[in-house]
């Protein structure tokens, strides 16, 4: 079972990555003021399918891992490590323009859910970011692995149905607000990276 303030911190780090408008909450907008709540609250559930799929692979991955020996799974965990580093040093210094909602062509509820179900599952990026992202909250002295990997991929892919869902209730006021600050596309890399960087301390400064 993993400590509370370790579920807390895991938590502010997921809602402070979901508040930074990235291609789900914009693709869920988008299908939104296209079909209505209805299928942009469907599009969030896919999308948050697609994540607790990518969740439960890592979580198997790893624990796979682990059987073999602590040692890889502390290798793993490191190069987890630096993968956030290198992602976050990218955000930081790409150069980004101004956010704009994709345009999307309307849809019904089954095909809105499986689009966004199937593009989060395919999207590589994501699966990289899910075997870097968990173990990083992982102690191997606090239970089974498995155990707590699972229940942060399962965390995760509640908190993305929630979130995603508020964003289609909110949708208008939402797409409206991005309309009015198409400029925030050119900080948010920096907001986005500053979290992936701060997610590399904390595991150095833990360590020692």
């Amino acid at each position: 079972m993993i400590e509370l303030p370790v579920l807390f911190s895991f938590v502010l780090v997921v809602l402070a990555l979901f508040l930074i408008p990235g291609p789900a909450v914009l693709m869920t907008l988008a299908r939104a003021a296209s079909g209505g709540r209805r299928i942009g609250v469907l599009t969030g559930l896919g999308i948050a399918c697609g994540d607790l799929m990518h969740a439960l692979l890592a979580t198997f991955g790893l624990s796979a891992v682990l059987m073999t020996s602590a040692t890889a799974f502390a290798v793993v965990k490191y190069a987890g490590v630096a993968y956030l580093v290198y992602l976050g040093l990218k955000a930081i210094f790409e150069k980004t323009g101004e956010l704009s909602l994709p345009s999307a062509r309307k849809v019904d509820g089954w095909m809105a859910f499986r689009q966004g179900a199937l593009t989060e599952m395919l999207n590589p990026k994501t699966a990289l970011f899910f075997l870097a992202f968990l173990p990083q909250f992982v102690h191997q002295g606090q239970g089974s692995v498995t155990l707590q990997l699972a229940e942060l991929g399962l965390l995760f892919a509640l908190l993305s149905a929630i979130y995603s869902s508020f964003v289609a209730m909110a949708g208008s006021a939402l797409g409206g607000w991005i309309g009015r600050n198409r400029g925030i596309g050119r900080w948010q890399g920096k907001v986005v990276g500053t979290i992936y960087l701060g997610l590399g301390a904390k595991l150095a400064l833990q360590e020692r």
